[in-house]
């Protein structure tokens, strides 16, 4: 049984369907938040600097059986989390149970998300992403052809890039982040693939539309404490490069006319509020939400993500395409 599936069952065993509102955070939080102020960085612009990571349990789509049920009681998270405790991949694997994949680096997370949202999509209201069908007869038509050519496989299994939003989406491993602002920038190191994306502030309108990228073009601002990145020019040769945990839209293609808003807000010293606004017509019958949080670790390391250097997988899918092809000649 996959977490996401144990997600829905556990919470069911405790027949609490109905949508609901976690109940207000212990004092101690409260207080502790009431005696934070945000800092400055060195330009004056409101502090979102340091080591950020975002492993969570919390699934990224809500499980179709919990309806419209938002969030968790506080029961139901502290028996979900004991219940991925009881089932962590560092632990000795039971008879017969081989592990986990890159089981020295796999790294999930342990806790549910602090407002305990039964998912990271909070839009629509059923927490599902809108993927239109013919968006997912691309992906699947990708999938059954990656032994064909490495153009069928995601950005991420090709080491290009995991894209925008969803290279803050929570992986397996590699869940951290480096901010780092100078003056009139907002630069974000991504621990997976190592990726360096560059936000220039006030920059005026988005360069000409015949530019595309594939992370297309940011544009970032200030509301108040809250950074906003505006990031059109994306071009048609990406998509959502996403984890196992979000495998129904992994592949998912992307097209010229996606358009994605960002939000970092930091909330207490710890926590940066990161929410996401992802519009694609082409792919998506409606614009949808994710909002996932950032939690602060000044002592986590981050390490060269030697995609390209260790990509065995892609020189062997493609291989074995090549032996099947000559197979079939040979018959």
């Amino acid at each position: 049984m996959t977490f996401r599936n144990l997600f829905g069952v556990v919470i069911l065993g405790a027949s609490m369907v109905r949508a609901q509102v976690p109940s207000k955070p212990a004092a101690s939080t409260a207080a502790s938040t009431k005696t934070w102020t945000q800092g400055r960085a060195a330009d004056g612009q409101p502090d979102l600097e340091g080591f950020w990571t975002n492993a969570t349990i919390t699934p990224f789509e809500r499980p179709v059986e919990l309806g419209n049920k938002s969030f968790l009681t506080a029961e139901e998270a502290a028996k979900i989390e004991a219940q991925a405790a009881a089932n962590r991949v560092d632990r000795p694997p039971q008879p017969g149970d081989v592990g986990s994949y890159n089981q020295a680096w796999f790294d999930s997370g342990t806790k549910v998300v602090g407002t305990r949202a039964t998912s990271l999509v909070v839009e629509p209201a059923n927490g599902r992403v809108p993927v239109r069908p013919e968006a997912e007869a691309v992906r699947e038509f990708n999938l059954a052809h990656v032994p064909d050519a490495p153009e069928y496989g995601t950005p991420w299994d090709r080491c290009i890039t995991r894209g925008i939003p969803a290279g803050t989406f929570p992986a397996g491993y590699n869940n951290a982040y480096r901010i780092v602002q100078i003056p009139g920038y907002v630069v974000i190191l991504y621990e997976m693939i190592h990726e360096t994306r560059v936000i220039p502030l006030g920059a005026g309108p988005h360069v000409s539309s015949n530019i595309k990228q594939w992370n297309g073009d940011p544009r970032g601002h200030w509301d108040g404490k809250t950074l906003v990145v505006d990031t059109t020019n994306y071009n048609s040769k990406g998509s959502i490069a996403s984890s196992a945990a979000t495998g129904r839209i992994k592949g998912i293609p992307q097209s010229e006319d996606l358009h994605v808003v960002e939000r970092f807000t930091r909330v207490d010293r710890d926590t940066i509020r990161y929410e996401a606004t992802i519009d694609d017509p082409k792919n998506y019958t409606a614009p949808w939400k994710v909002s996932i949080p950032l939690t602060r670790d000044e002592n986590y390391t981050i390490y060269e993500y030697a995609c390209h250097e260790g990509n065995e997988a892609m020189k062997n899918i493609l291989s074995a395409g090549r032996a099947a092809e000559a197979g079939r000649a040979a018959k």
